[in-house]
């Protein structure tokens, strides 16, 4: 394993033809907001989360403006259900434009413009598993990813897969833990909006006060672009997933030849996409363990033995079935909305 996780790089702008920033949003990092609930697509309190995330992006969108950028771009890090973007247009500053694709892409990796960027904004982030910060988490529920032994926040995650181009993460905003876990990147303008209390409780800052911090630490962020620096992975890469309730690896134990201990699978590569779409086929897998809580719920209800009862049957007849020939296997559909112009980044 490297000594080191990445290597810090200078950075040299190329801004003759001006600073183009993207902004990628996340949901639980917000100023204003103490209740998980917000940053769910369907519940009660989304729509607040919608205008409380619009208002933090737009105090960073007149804060990277004022510092000096010529053009700011947004994509959509969050994925909280909505077919739409977490973030409403009508409710943006119209300086900003909204990447939206006809095809679907990874907010994280896939770069989403041709043309240069020249550094990246991340607003409304939150700590990484471990941290006890508001929802704190990596990727999503129970799922800590490493990097050569370093566990990582998705702010970093941003940074490794930006720092393939040499492009470096100017700002973030979130609560304290975050601050706290981006110790690692001292040259970002960093504005806590939060003091985490819990998983799913805050105190939370003026929002008055906290939107100005917003706004002048973006500023601050542009105006210091030469003295940012990006992240670039070292090689080999041993990328790790560590699962934590509810999320599991523990049915790989003792399988041979597959890298596991401690609810942690490693794998070794020499490319960070590579690593990336590794650790999110192995998120696929470690979240099958969210079923033994859905075990815990339906035992638990009235007529839990029922649906228990049911459910078995139906796994009896879909044996039956596939053994008979009779069962035809269903054509995969993708979620969401499709048709041109309607991808925005995670849904």
């Amino acid at each position: 394993m490297p000594s080191t996780p990445w290597s810090i790089e200078d950075y040299q702008p190329q801004a003759d033809d001006g600073i183009r920033v993207l902004i990628i949003h996340d949901m639980e990092g917000l100023s204003g907001q103490d209740d998980p609930s917000s940053f769910d697509f369907g519940t009660d309190l989304y729509p607040m989360g919608q205008e409380l995330l619009a208002a933090d992006i737009n105090a960073v969108i007149d804060g990277l403006f004022a510092g000096g950028a010529t053009e700011v771009l947004i994509a959509d890090g969050h994925g909280s259900g909505n077919p739409e973007p977490d973030l409403r247009a009508d409710l943006l500053d119209p300086r900003a434009r909204q990447i939206i694709r006809d095809e679907p892409f990874d907010t994280y990796f896939d770069l989403p413009e041709s043309e240069a960027i020249d550094a990246v904004a991340v607003v409304g982030m939150h700590a990484k598993t471990g941290s006890r910060g508001f929802a704190s988490h990596t990727f999503t529920l129970g799922i800590d990813l490493l990097i050569n032994g370093h566990s990582i926040t998705e702010t970093e995650l941003v940074a490794l897969s930006w720092g393939r181009v040499g492009v470096p993460v100017i700002f973030a905003s979130g609560d304290d833990r975050l601050a706290g876990d981006l110790a690692t990147m001292p040259w970002i303008e960093y504005v806590t909006v939060k003091e985490a209390t819990a998983a799913d409780s805050a105190n939370l800052r003026p929002l008055i006060e906290g939107r100005a911090d917003l706004r002048a630490g973006a500023q601050r962020a542009v105006e210091n672009l030469t003295s940012a620096k990006a992240m670039r992975v070292n090689t080999p890469i041993f990328a790790s997933l560590h699962a934590v309730p509810p999320a599991s690896l523990r049915f790989l134990d003792g399988i041979p030849g597959v890298e596991y201990e401690d609810d942690t699978l490693t794998f070794v590569t020499d490319d960070m996409r590579a690593a990336y779409d590794g650790l999110v086929e192995i998120v696929g897998a470690a979240t099958v363990g969210y079923l033994s809580l859905l075990q815990e719920v339906v035992r638990d209800r009235p007529d839990g033995d029922e649906i228990m009862a049911a459910f078995r049957a139906a796994l009896s007849q879909r044996w039956f079935d596939q053994e008979s020939g009779r069962y035809e296997r269903p054509t995969p559909t993708a979620g969401g909305t499709s048709g041109p112009g309607r991808y925005h980044g995670y849904r």
